[in-house]
């Protein structure tokens, strides 16, 4: 049975929570019915909501900007409402931004993972929302990689940026209307989900019935969003994440790679639900632009057991190994602010962990007490 998404349970019966406002919707690519529609669109034309605005996280509302390129505002062609950038000279809604709306909803299709700028851009929305004392509406929508597996740290606060809003782990297994519950119990606006209906926590998003559309133009695939929450890290260092190639974060390497050698290693640590293929490839743009590098193709072939995040914890230090004199963490996006690895990690203790060539299994063990912890957070906020 195909799930019902928040956005359709939320025309078919509760368009009365926005009758008499004035309403701004947050959205994406991605934000669509079963049957491919918009809901930009789906809401602009009914005739019970008065869609005044439209704002736009990272890649922007039709998806037409690469990763980190700055969006503008400005009209949207089809609709010919204004669009606010929540990706561009701001990444926080100004008072100027909400001064004509009494309310906003949020239709957005996120990656479950915590450095996902998705959840960066909802907070950000929440908080402005707060202080203006507008009500925010979340269609909810599934968790694309189930709801029930969480992995990862839970981020330090002195580490909090746009890639680590939340001590959140990096994977939470919960929908993006429960993810808001939860850090509205710090935030406090005046919110409310509308809830999913034949959605089940054990669900994949291919199990949903629902049409997979790419939120993030390198997020291309099921495949590449499971590997995401580990493969991100890869971020932080010199190698390239695949950016550029047909397989983003399913490709790792670089041109000083020996693939064979490096495939043939991380096989050999026998790792649940996942295997490593030799590859080779030339990016078209990011890291290694136009250089052939080589490196490994990850291979999910049990993702109910597979745990991205600790694969690559496995990955970067067989790296590091045998490429001491060529591995390197990224530096800082910013001059002066902290390196890319720690905001995606949410501390500095992958890194310290990994240059001092410590045991994976003891900084997997390090995470353990904070995920009870924050299972029982969770707790408090789930829907389903």
């Amino acid at each position: 049975m195909t799930t019902r998404l928040g956005l359709e349970t939320f025309l078919d019966s509760s368009t009365d929570l926005v009758a008499g406002k004035r309403v701004g919707l947050v959205a994406c690519p991605s934000s669509v019915d079963r049957q491919l529609r918009s809901s930009i669109d789906r809401l602009h034309r009914h005739p019970a909501v008065n869609l005044v605005a439209l704002y736009g996280p990272e890649h922007g509302i039709r998806g037409d900007a690469q990763a980190g390129a700055k969006v503008a505002s400005g009209i949207d062609p089809l609709t010919k409402l204004p669009v606010h950038s929540l990706y561009g000279q701001t990444q926080k809604p100004s008072a100027d931004m909400l001064r004509d709306i009494d309310m906003i909803i949020i239709d957005l299709q996120e990656a479950g993972v915590r450095f996902y700028t998705f959840v960066a851009t909802m907070l950000h929305v929440m908080e402005a929302a707060a202080r203006a004392g507008i009500s925010v509406i979340i269609l909810d929508r599934p968790a694309p990689i189930n709801g029930e597996v969480i992995e990862g740290p839970v981020l330090d606060p002195a580490f909090r940026s746009f890639v680590g809003p939340a001590p959140l782990p990096v994977r939470y297994g919960m929908t993006i209307g429960e993810l808001a519950r939860l850090l509205n119990e710090r935030v406090d606006c005046d919110l409310q989900v509308i809830p999913m209906r034949n959605w089940t926590r054990a669900m994949w998003y291919d199990q949903s019935g629902l049409p997979f559309i790419p939120s993030s133009p390198n997020l291309p695939t099921l495949d590449a969003v499971t590997l995401y929450p580990g493969t991100c890290l890869i971020e932080g260092t010199n190698l390239s994440e695949g950016r550029g190639t047909t397989r983003p974060f399913e490709y790792i390497g670089a041109p000083w790679v020996e693939a064979e050698s490096l495939a043939q290693g991380l096989n050999d640590l026998k790792l649940a639900g996942a295997r490593f293929r030799p590859v080779y490839f030339v990016p078209t743009f990011g890291k290694y632009e136009g250089e052939l590098c080589a490196g490994v193709h990850v291979y999910v072939t049990d993702r109910d057991r597979f745990r991205p995040v600790s694969a690559m914890l496995h990955a970067l230090q067989a790296l590091k190994r045998r490429y001491p004199a060529d591995f390197a963490w990224r530096s800082p996006w910013v001059p002066g602010r902290r390196r890319p690895i720690d905001l995606l990690w949410g501390s500095d203790r992958l890194r310290r962990h990994i240059d001092a060539d410590e045991s994976v299994e003891e900084l997997i063990k390090s995470w353990r007490a904070g995920l009870t912890q924050f299972l029982q957070l969770r707790a408090r906020t789930m829907l389903y």
